[in-house]
């Protein structure tokens, strides 16, 4: 049987059929998308709610904002803080003489000329540019400042305890973690103590980089099982958990874990970028008690490394952050530094 031709009002419709049909499947397929990046949205908040969150009896380990733990340091270093706790021989006590030992380790780096900063594109203008640094030997400690090392200081000197110790004491099973809630004028005063100083930030990066310009302590790939970092933990590990992600020089923990305080003002560098409102002196508050008598502006200071809670690019060895002087939080800890000396002439 010969079919009726096609009449154009029929082609029309036909054709308004098949376009309409194309439009919703379009649509389904946009709504379907729109679904599933939704639907991984929310399993990402929720995993992130999850590590933000935090059980009544883990307060000692939760997670908090940085104006929280600003507020609250604020509030300690106001009133003085408690002064009880550990006697000299008590703190001395936290750790055998083998882990004294260890942790009184530093590595000495050799003179010479190391790539500081970096060309990358997508790095933060403040870490740019590349350029070439001479600097003379020194010595670094191998591991961060640990909360037994702190509190033998604390006890010698009766200075003020970190905020997060409960009545002066460390919280148990914390003594080889590092000491965090440290400000930049609490990590000088315990590095002048134990007769050493901050590293300098380029001490610090060549430590950590080493002289052929990689972009982590091991290498230049990400290895999420060289470190602390990104809530992957969701607190401070111990100074000598990761040796897999010691430095060329074999210096410990020089990404994750804590940031860490370097001794020098946050400057631009040669050449940079970056805006130079963002590297200007605050006003001092004259009511903040640092543990010192001596007047200055508060100005950022540099922290290296990354921590617990940093994302992982955070991490690189060239990274810079920084903070004023006077703040503390729970991912900020240090390690000291000193001169080596000059060889003696026979």
């Amino acid at each position: 049987m010969k079919r009726s031709p096609i009449t154009p009002a029929q082609r029309r419709r036909r054709k308004s059929m098949l376009m309409a049909t194309l439009i919703t499947c379009i649509a389904a397929a946009m709504i379907g998308g729109s679904l599933h990046v939704m639907e991984l949205g929310s399993m990402r908040l929720n995993e992130m709610q999850a590590k933000a969150s935090y059980d009544a009896a883990d307060m000692q380990q939760h997670i908090r904002a940085a104006g929280e733990e600003l507020h609250r340091q604020d509030s300690h270093e106001k009133r003085g803080g408690n002064t009880s706790g550990y006697s000299v021989e008590e703190a001395q006590a936290l750790l055998s003489d083998e882990q004294w030992r260890d942790l009184a380790w530093m590595i000495t780096v050799p003179a010479g000329v190391f790539t500081m900063g970096s060309d990358d594109p997508r790095t933060n203008d403040e870490n740019r540019p590349a350029h070439q640094v001479r600097m003379p030997a020194y010595k670094i400690d191998k591991y961060l400042v640990t909360q037994a090392e702190y509190a033998r200081f604390v006890a010698a000197k009766k200075y003020r305890p970190p905020l997060e110790w409960t009545d002066g004491h460390i919280a148990a099973g914390m003594a080889m973690h590092p000491v965090t809630m440290i400000s930049w004028y609490n990590a000088r005063d315990y590095c002048a103590w134990v007769g050493k100083r901050l590293p300098t930030e380029a001490e610090w990066e060549k430590a950590a980089r080493g002289t052929d310009g990689r972009r982590w302590p091991w290498g230049n790939e990400m290895n999420p099982d060289n470190l602390n970092t990104y809530y992957k933990v969701r607190h401070t590990t111990p100074v000598n958990q990761y040796p897999q992600g010691a430095s060329v020089y074999g210096v410990m923990d020089m990404a994750g874990n804590v940031q860490q305080w370097v001794a020098d003002q946050f400057a631009p560098y040669p050449g940079t970028g970056a805006r130079q409102e963002v590297f200007e002196p605050k006003a001092l508050d004259p009511n903040y008690q640092r543990g010192s008598d001596e007047q200055e502006e508060l100005i950022y200071r540099v922290m290296r490394g990354g921590s617990w809670k940093s994302d992982p690019i955070s991490t690189t060895s060239y990274h810079r952050n920084y903070a004023l002087p006077n703040y503390a939080s729970d991912f900020f800890g240090f390690r000291c530094a000193m001169d080596v000396e000059p060889a003696k002439e026979k």
